[in-house]
């Protein structure tokens, strides 16, 4: 199992590269970030940092969307990058939850970020693709360049695209349940359109918060920790709502009950701990979409997901023990999986 790290970019980025690097000494391959451009600093160009200082973490965004950027230079960022450093990106993609809302405007179609990913991986890896209408291919890619494309998804649409047309399927939260329900609609999808479902790399994203201890005070304070990941996911839960209804076959009541209690949502405190607007998601919850617990908890369940085909857990750390999460993982979770 591959693992990787994922965090906003908040300044200073040398903090976000730092711990990039501590991520890497610790065996994650894998090195993500938030997009959303009024929220947190630009991105791309603390992965330039990132890839210097480092030798294999492979970055990408977790995830940018086809609204904010226009393709050609998402594409050409991309591409840029793999030529000074070698192959060495991975393009998450998804509707733009934050980065749309907060400027104002709607999260993207389901068509708007399939045109997007065909076009976007074409061009980063040489390929001729037609922007509107005018064909355009970058002159200067060398052969041999790649650009995997994974797409973020929950909804039944969005799960059956991500399964035709993505290099790789993002889910973020580690419910097992939820998890082998998702992970089966993606590569069944795969399946019917043709694809070897292999090809589709599976990553779940959640929050990871080990404790000294499985005592209520360590494993309380973990979820007041992780609980704004609740909150976060619920955003996507209560859009599936509202396009599904309450208690919809193509939906499962297990990701969609626990948002009854939701009241609204304020950007400012996005994917933080603390977020006020987060206290309507149960212990149960963060339990279920998150890992908290002592590191052999975190092994159990990472285990219980490799079963279910996933291949990358991707640790969200935006609690008071990023160092921490990091450094236990590279001593006592990493070695325990991939002995």
């Amino acid at each position: 199992m591959d693992f990787g790290l994922v965090l906003q970019t908040d300044p200073p980025a040398s903090r976000v590269i730092s711990l990039m690097q501590r991520a890497e000494s610790n065996g994650f391959t894998y090195g993500w970030t938030f997009d959303s451009a009024v929220l947190w600093q630009e991105p791309f160009v603390i992965y330039s940092q990132i890839l210097s200082n480092t030798t294999k973490l492979t970055i990408g965004p977790m995830v940018t969307n086809p609204g904010t950027r226009t393709w050609e230079v998402t594409a050409s960022t991309f591409a840029t990058l793999n030529d000074m450093f070698g192959n060495r990106t991975v393009c998450g993609i998804g509707r733009g939850d934050s980065a749309m809302r907060v400027a104002g405007r709607k999260p993207n179609t389901l068509a708007r970020i399939s045109e997007a990913m065909k076009v976007i991986r074409a061009l980063g890896r040489g390929e001729e693709a037609d922007l509107g209408g005018t064909a355009v291919r970058f002159p200067w890619i060398r052969p041999g360049t790649e650009l995997p494309v994974w797409m973020a998804a929950y909804g039944p649409k969005a799960l059956k695209m991500a399964g035709e047309q993505a290099d790789g399927f993002i889910l973020q939260l580690a419910d097992l349940y939820l998890t082998e329900y998702m992970v089966k609609a993606v590569k069944d999808a795969a399946v019917a359109a043709g694809r070897d479902p292999a090809e589709v790399t599976i990553c779940v994203a959640a929050p990871a918060y080990v404790t000294a201890d499985d005592s209520p005070e360590a494993l309380a304070h973990a979820r007041e920790q992780c609980r704004w990941f609740g909150g976060m996911v619920g955003n996507h839960v209560a859009d599936l709502v509202a396009k599904y209804g309450e208690h919809s076959a193509q939906v499962p009541d297990e990701l969609t009950d626990y948002i009854k209690a939701r009241q609204g949502y304020d950007y400012a405190h996005h994917g933080r701990s603390g977020n006020p607007d987060t206290r309507f998601v149960p212990d149960e919850i963060v339990d279920r979409f998150c890992l908290v617990g002592p590191a052999d908890a975190h092994v159990e369940k990472l285990r219980a997901l490799r079963e279910l085909g996933v291949d990358q857990f991707a640790v969200y750390a935006m609690h008071d023990a990023q160092e921490q999460v990091v450094d236990r993982y590279g001593q006592d979770v990493i070695p325990a999986l991939n002995a």
